[in-house]
């Protein structure tokens, strides 16, 4: 039996699918990743890494210089839900699919019309004054020229993501390990699982189902019951008809 027939099987006779995701799930929809040869973390703002700016003490230092680069290499407001995210929002409608976990800031999963998105990193969609605590949207962020304030009371808006330096939101966190010891068939795609904590939820699958799709091997490959270096989009959508 081959790997996608395998797939679907799995996926037609279980109720209980949960779906943990990387960067890799969106760069079919033009976002760059992270640490591939052309990602993110190649690029550089003057003197500094993409690393250093995408840091608290960063922002808190240099909130002019974040801004900049934060519009300039963070948001995609053209990129449009992939292969990928359609085929989850498909399973998620025949009630299959629980959760996806994801640590993309994109909004994707959810303009595809997926309900039960846990985003271990934030989302750019969700902005709040750091005074007051009052939300915006990414449009207000998005066209603002330098550092965004608060309209009501001139605080500094932040953007609800997970910086370096910062903490994970353990609610959230902790959430996405119930969801995951659960699992009959827990799908794993899109990351190079080596950014800690959330590369260690993994380790909570106690079933015989893990399914690993990502272009580059990875530590986890020899655990995995299906392996596919391949295209996401193309492997969930033909695995979800």
């Amino acid at each position: 039996m081959s790997a996608i027939t395998q797939l679907q099987e799995w996926i037609r006779n279980s109720e209980n699918i949960v779906f943990f995701g990387g960067a890799g799930v969106s760069t079919e929809s033009n976002i760059p990743d992270f640490r591939s040869s052309a990602g993110l973390y190649s690029t550089s703002f003057g003197n500094f890494s993409a690393e250093t700016v995408l840091s608290r003490s960063f922002f808190d230092k240099h909130t002019h210089e974040f801004y900049e680069f934060y519009r300039q290499k963070m948001i995609y407001p053209d990129a449009q839900p992939n292969k990928a995210h359609k085929a989850l929002t498909k399973l998620e409608q025949e009630k299959k699919l629980k959760a996806i976990i994801t640590q993309n800031i994109d909004g994707l999963h959810q303009m595809a019309g997926s309900k039960n998105v846990l985003e271990l990193h934030g989302s750019i969609l969700k902005n709040r004054c750091m005074s007051c605590g009052e939300k915006y949207n990414l449009d207000y962020i998005f066209h603002k020229n330098g550092i965004p304030y608060c309209k009501k009371c001139h605080g500094i808006i932040k953007p609800e993501v997970t910086l370096y330096e910062e903490a994970l939101n353990m609610s959230v966190f902790e959430t996405a390990i119930d969801f995951i010891t659960k699992a009959d068939v827990f799908i794993v795609a899109g990351t190079s699982l080596v950014v800690y904590p959330a590369a260690s939820l993994t380790r909570y699958y106690r079933g015989n189902k893990l399914v690993l799709i990502n272009r580059d091997a990875t530590s986890y490959d020899k655990y995995a019951n299906l392996l596919f270096h391949e295209s996401i989009g193309e492997v969930l959508s033909e695995a979800i008809q």
